[in-house]
């Protein structure tokens, strides 16, 4: 199963970043991942959040510009080789990743990859018949 991952756009300036997290944890609202890619204009903070919904609200009320989208999350062991084994799989099953990002967990035996794909859909069927399955947006709450 897919997980909602919300990109919000900021200009680059000093501080955008901490209105955004400033608003975030004023509103109650856990941040699980992050990743922030930039240009010379703008960045786009892509973000793993306990509560997509009201994270989208609060951000749209503040005229944030933000989207949702379906990501993968595979839990990966955090040992030299552990990301290569999936990536294998990713490519015998010609998944094209068009970004990914990191994070880790309570349980350091692993990290969390994130994979945004060109077909989720796609991308679901053929990893989990490889064996791979994604977790959850529930799992995501236990990590």
């Amino acid at each position: 199963m897919s997980t909602k991952q919300i990109s919000a756009f900021l200009e680059n300036k000093p501080g955008k970043l901490s209105e955004l997290t400033s608003l975030l944890a004023a509103n109650g609202i856990d941040l699980r991942a992050l990743s922030l890619a930039e240009t010379n204009d703008f960045g786009i903070a892509r973000m793993i959040v306990d509560d997509v919904e009201k994270a989208s609200a609060v951000l749209a009320n503040e005229s944030f510009i933000a989207s949702v989208t379906e990501v993968l999350v595979f839990a990966v062991p955090n040992e030299p080789g552990g990301l290569n084994r999936l990536l294998t799989e990713f490519n015998k099953a010609n998944v094209n990743i068009i970004y990914m990002y990191a994070f880790i967990g309570r349980d350091t035996s692993r990290a969390y990859m994130i994979f945004r794909v060109s077909d989720t859909a796609s991308a679901e069927r053929a990893l989990s018949l490889a064996g791979l399955h994604p977790l959850t947006q529930s799992e995501m709450d236990a990590i």
